[in-house]
Parts: C-alpha cells; sequence; structure tokens
C-alpha cells in the first residue's frame, strides 16, 4: 500500500498534469508524459515544449529530462530530482522551486525572473543568460556555476555559495548579497555590482 503522503500528492499531481498536458502543444513524447502521470517519474525522457504551467510537481524524478522550452510558468516544484536535465529557454516565470536538485542541469536563456528557490542545487549548473531578475534564492548553492551574462538585477541572495560561479558579464545591479558565500573566489569580469560599479578582479 502507497504511503499517505505519497498518495494524496498524486492526488494533487494527476489532474494537474492531466489537464496541463492535454492542452499543450510541443514536441514532446506521449508515451514520456503517460509515464509521469502515471508514476511520477519520467528520468530521461522528452518533455520539451510542453505546457506545464501551475503544476505542482512533489518529489517527481525527472533526472536527465528534456525539458527544453517547456512553459513552466508558476509550476510548484518540492523535492524534485531535475540533475542534469535540460531547460534551455525554458519558461520558469514566478516558479516555487524548494529543496529542488539541479545539479549539472542546464538552464541557458531560461526565464527566471520572480522565481522562487530556497535550498535548492544548482552546483555546476549552466545558467547563461538567465534572467533572474528580483528572484529569490535563499541559501541556494550555485557552486561551480555559469552564470554568464545572467540578469541578477534585484534579486534575493541571500546565504548563497558562489564558490568558483562565473559571474562574467553578470547584472547584480540592487541585488542583495547578504551573507553571501565564497563571492571573493567567485568568477568577477565585467560584473556589475549591487551598488552599480564594474568589477574586473579575475579578468
Amino acid at each position: 500500500m502507497l504511503p499517505e503522503e505519497y498518495s494524496l500528492g498524486m492526488k494533487r499531481l494527476l489532474p494537474i498534469l492531466f489537464l496541463v498536458f492535454s492542452v499543450g502543444v510541443g514536441a514532446y513524447d506521449e508515451d514520456d508524459l503517460t509515464k509521469l502521470k502515471t508514476t511520477n517519474q519520467c528520468l530521461k525522457c522528452d518533455l520539451s515544449q510542453a505546457r506545464l504551467t501551475g503544476a505542482y510537481l512533489r518529489g517527481a524524478k525527472l533526472a536527465g529530462a528534456n525539458l527544453t522550452e517547456a512553459d513552466l510558468t508558476g509550476a510548484n516544484f518540492y523535492r524534485v530530482n531535475l540533475t542534469n536535465a535540460d531547460l534551455t529557454r525554458a519558461n520558469l516565470y514566478k516558479a516555487h522551486m524548494e529543496v529542488v536538485n539541479l545539479a549539472g542541469a542546464n538552464l541557458t536563456g531560461a526565464n527566471l525572473i520572480d522565481a522562487y528557490m530556497e535550498d535548492t542545487n544548482l552546483r555546476e549548473a549552466s545558467l547563461a543568460g538567465v534572467d533572474l531578475t528580483k528572484a529569490y534564492m535563499e541559501a541556494t548553492e550555485l557552486t561551480g556555476a555559469n552564470l554568464t551574462m545572467a540578469n541578477l538585477t534585484s534579486a534575493f541572495l541571500e546565504g548563497i555559495d558562489l564558490e568558483n560561479a562565473d559571474l562574467t558579464d553578470a547584472v547584480l545591479t540592487d541585488a542583495r548579497l547578504n551573507w553571501a558565500k565564497n563571492l571573493d573566489k567567485a568568477i568577477l569580469c565585467r560584473t556589475i555590482m549591487p551598488n552599480g560599479s564594474v568589477n574586473n578582479s579575475n579578468c
């Protein structure tokens, strides 16, 4: 018998996914969508261009999944495994990501405006060209992440770890870096700092 928490999670998940996928139009694989709906996992599956707006994804296993250009506006991710997933140009506007594993994921060019991230793992992830304007990223792991040309204007970055993160050409205007870890170990080149100054310490 399934644990009560899992059962309740699936009851919430399935109707939302059915609605989302039934109206979505894209290049995703129908069999992969069915697998996700019925098992709450789809490793290395094709969900490219799928419409997942407002979806509730709790505990989903999506490691290595292809979510290129997927619409995840307002989606809720809790303890989701997205390691090495491809979210290139995905729309994550106002998405809620708590305790999500995105280590090694590709989010190049993604829209993360007003996204909420807490205790999220983005170690070695690619966030090149990502728009993180007004994003909330408390205690987020960004060690070794590629943030070149990322827009972090007015982002809340309290307690993040930036060791070896590449912030070349990134914009941090008005960003809040309270208790940020290892900023001195990040790669800063043509980086616009919170006060508007340009940091070329690692060029």
